[in-house]
């Protein structure tokens, strides 16, 4: 099917595949992560400047 490099091309897709879901992945814990710290400033109280005063 892929001839002499069908191994060179399937182990290329499979590193671009682990690759690709590996930054998914961080992408994903990465966002909790910054959402819970935001979770703990505005719990304690903290405001973005750009907010406003209320």
């Amino acid at each position: 099917m892929f001839g002499e490099h069908g191994l060179f091309i399937i182990a290329s897709y499979g590193v671009s595949a682990l690759a690709l879901g590996a930054l998914a992945l961080w992408t994903v814990l990465d966002g909790r992560s910054v959402r819970r710290r935001l979770d703990e400033l505005d719990s304690r109280g903290v405001r973005r400047r750009s907010a406003g005063r209320e």
